[in-house]
């Protein structure tokens, strides 16, 4: 039988609807859960059931370098201003040669936070930003 090895981390795209630009050098959060209730029947005092509760769908967290597109930060301005804008987004996660492996389709995200770099005259680093979504679904393809 042939080894299988994991794909790594390193290359990824970031689909977001009406959006012609999204590089992003960091994505994380792609998660999902089942919350769980426990349940004692009357006479077994012993034993707990388990059952499945509500389900729900991490942030996604998006970080990149600050450029002159504002694209981005005026999504989430547009939020501040009560004109919440829902978009579906895609995180496509690509092989050595460029060629997609796995997707993960994320519905209905909106920009519920932003964070500007951390600025320092004394660092020689890219100026970072963040973006932050919650959404109502998140499904590999």
């Amino acid at each position: 039988m042939p080894r299988v090895d994991p794909h790594r981390n390193f290359q990824f795209l970031v689909q977001i609807d009406g959006f012609s630009q999204a590089s992003f050098s960091e994505c994380s959060g792609l998660a999902s859960e089942i919350a769980v209730i426990e349940y004692r029947e009357g006479g077994e005092a012993t034993s707990v059931r388990k059952l499945p509760g509500r389900v729900s769908f991490h942030d996604l967290t998006l970080k990149r370098g600050v450029t002159n597109s504002r694209e981005l930060y005026d999504w989430h301005l547009a939020g501040l201003q009560g004109q919440v804008d829902r978009r579906n987004v895609a995180i496509i996660l690509l092989d050595e040669a460029s060629n997609e492996v796995a997707r993960w389709r994320v519905f209905n995200a909106w920009p519920h936070k932003w964070e500007g770099p951390n600025l320092s005259a004394t660092a020689n680093e890219v100026a970072m930003e963040t973006l932050t979504l919650t959404c109502e679904g998140i499904q590999r393809d």
